[in-house]
């Protein structure tokens, strides 16, 4: 049996590197077919698997289009080395339950990790909306932060570098100041108007804010955005921090409006106000793109910048060789595109492969999210030196620049929901190419895996804590029950039961007394406990994923939203294979407690009865 490894796999029986990925025998998808025999003369090949074809009428009990489903042939059992037909007698349970103990063992013995060991660790692919890989034609994959993880303290902080070198040229005070990552999270929302950073739940109430760079009491949230509510649509107040690419610009116009608080912009440069100050710090990091500088640096020392990923390209093979048509669409130009990929991948890919080998078309300068909108020139890349000419229809193979997502599935002849789009911004990627094409969505959001192992290790604490909100609850519903009597006697009404309204009025007092310090003095422990909440993950924001104990944050909502399944990185695929049938899980209503209280008395009327259920 193999070891585990750190993440909670086995290990696997192959190291993925170039040299090795060159012995391993590849199948190609459309041979389907087996020679197995106990005679070793046997070798006729004959085919032993179907796939179902594409039908839009064929679907399974949860929806999903069968099409890509593997189907057993039993027209020549002699190929399996029997005389006779597979038969598997027994109620189907536990013939189930039988066959995949074996199957497992079968794995553990290959040393192949098992499928439930990816679920369970921070590497797993999350679903929210079902989706059956196996009818999946087309997987589309950006590039940047998808395909390409950047270590963020040195890609977001040379960003930072050039965006400070341009304001201080436009006049600004920039002398003191740093990036500090640690500031802000994805899925913040810039608030414009007033200068702050908020964290708003999923239906956009604000429950943390930052001014500049210091944190609000919650008091202050509370006047601040009582009556508001978060609205993406108002782009000219809110800005949502989509992406990673998000950080260094969010960092630096939390320091500048910290410079503006105290009077040291100058007044030269004009009355400036927040929204004012957003405009100015956005145009001084896009300068720092648009100019070039900071991609030009990153070209000539790639491995300052990138953190390798070596099983990403076995993954994407797999795909491909299961019959998937991939696709690379990005926004970075094909200079750029060509020497990141290239650095990437070409030195884990099998043979003589290249990072264009694993793709049917590549898409770059793409301009999303108007790539999911509309139409735009198309041009084929016909040169390594990225020497262009206008081209009218995309084929199989081709490397260009523009065009459209519906250029994409005329040329290929795929459509909607038979196309997964894998990208990490929630809008460009991933919401845009739901909305507009219905194609599936994955969105990669590498801190996840901080976000799970910094929620293993708070398990402890949050139990406590919960056990401590579920105590106040308690002691809570006696206390509202004595006050309710004791206002109702104080009022000259009869209390709620005759014994409650005799009670002597020493006593009744004396309880909500009593009552009323223990409920004070939980809330001095809980407090100060539920602001701890998170801080494994991220001391001024907590959770990315949460927005409070229980509740989600925005980002959260906007992922199951538009995103039907996401994870950490685009390997994780590896241990799911490119035939997963991703189950979303059962969503939990307010009233589900009703039925797991019921399931408590395994349905025992008079369990119900003593405990107040009227039948």
């Amino acid at each position: 049996m193999a070891a585990l490894n750190s993440n909670g796999f086995r290990n696997p029986v192959c190291f993925f590197n170039k040299d090795s990925l060159a012995t391993i025998p590849r199948i190609p998808a459309t041979s389907l077919k087996c020679g197995c025999s106990n005679s070793s003369s046997n070798s006729t090949g004959v085919e032993l698997f179907s796939v179902t074809t594409s039908s839009k009428y064929d679907v399974d009990y949860l929806g999903q289009s069968t099409k890509g489903d593997l189907n057993l042939k039993f027209d020549h059992p002699q190929a399996f080395g029997l005389d006779s037909q597979i038969s598997l007698d027994g109620p189907i349970e536990e013939v189930a339950r039988i066959e995949a103990e074996e199957a497992d063992n079968l794995l553990g013995d290959l040393g192949i990790p098992s499928p439930s060991s990816a679920r369970n660790s921070p590497r797993g692919i999350f679903c929210s909306r079902t989706l059956n890989l196996r009818s999946i034609s087309a997987i589309g994959y950006d590039m940047d932060y998808t395909l390409m993880h950047y270590n963020v303290m040195a890609w977001e902080g040379r960003a930072y570098d050039y965006c400070m070198e341009n304001l201080k040229n436009m006049g600004f005070p920039v002398g003191g100041l740093a990036f500090d990552p640690n500031l802000v999270i994805r899925g913040l929302v810039i608030d414009k108007e007033k200068g702050n950073l908020v964290k708003a739940d999923r239906f956009g109430y604000v429950k943390r804010a930052m001014h500049g760079t210091k944190m609000l009491s919650t008091r202050a949230v509370s006047e601040m955005y009582g009556r508001e509510l978060v609205d993406l649509r108002k782009e000219s107040r809110w800005e949502f921090l989509n992406t990673l690419f998000s950080v260094s610009e969010a960092v630096a116009y939390m320091q500048m409006v910290d410079k503006l608080d105290e009077g040291a912009i100058s007044p030269d440069l004009g009355p400036l106000d927040y929204k004012g100050l957003y405009k100015a710090v956005g145009k001084a990091l896009f300068r720092a793109h648009v100019e070039g500088q900071l991609k030009s640096e990153i070209m000539s020392k790639p491995e300052l910048f990138v953190e390798p990923d070596p099983e990403l390209p076995l993954a994407l093979l797999d795909q491909k060789e299961a019959g998937k048509k991939l696709l690379l669409i990005t926004n970075s130009d094909y200079h750029y595109t060509d020497k990141m990929m290239q650095h990437s991948f070409n030195r884990f890919l099998p043979n003589d492969m290249g990072w264009q080998d694993l793709f049917d078309m590549v898409i770059v300068s793409a301009r999303k999210p108007e790539f999911f909108q509309m139409s735009h020139p198309l041009y084929e890349v016909v040169t390594g030196e990225g020497l262009m000419r206008p081209c009218f229809k995309a084929r199989t193979g081709g490397l260009y620049s523009g065009g459209s997502a519906q250029m994409v599935e005329s040329s290929l002849n795929v459509h909607g929901d038979e196309i997964l789009y894998v990208g990490d911004h929630i809008y460009t990627d991933v919401s845009q190419s739901k909305v507009h094409l219905r194609w599936r969505t994955a969105l990669i959001c590498r801190e996840l895996e901080d976000e799970y192992n910094a929620l293993i290790g708070s398990r402890d604490h949050r139990a406590r804590l919960i056990e401590l909100i579920n105590q106040k609850e308690v002691v809570g519903d006696l206390f509202n029950q004595l006050r309710l009597a004791l206002q109702r006697r104080t009022k000259g009404r009869p209390a709620q039961t005759l014994a409650a309204t005799n009670m002597d009025d020493q006593e009744l007092t004396e309880s909500i007394q009593k009552l009323l310090i223990v409920m004070q003095r939980l809330d001095q422990k809980i407090a100060p406990m539920l602001e701890a909440d998170g801080e494994l993950f991220n001391k001024r924001w907590g959770y990315l994923s949460r927005a409070g104990l229980w509740d989600k944050s925005h980002l959260m909502r906007q992922i199951e939203k538009y995103a039907d399944i996401y994870t950490s990185r685009v390997s994780n695929f590896l241990h799911y294979t490119p035939f997963m049938y991703f189950h979303s899980q059962e969503q939990t209503l307010a009233h589900d407690s009703y039925s797991y209280y019921c399931s408590e008395f395994n349905g025992s009327a008079s369990a119900f009865k003593e405990n107040g259920f009227g039948l």
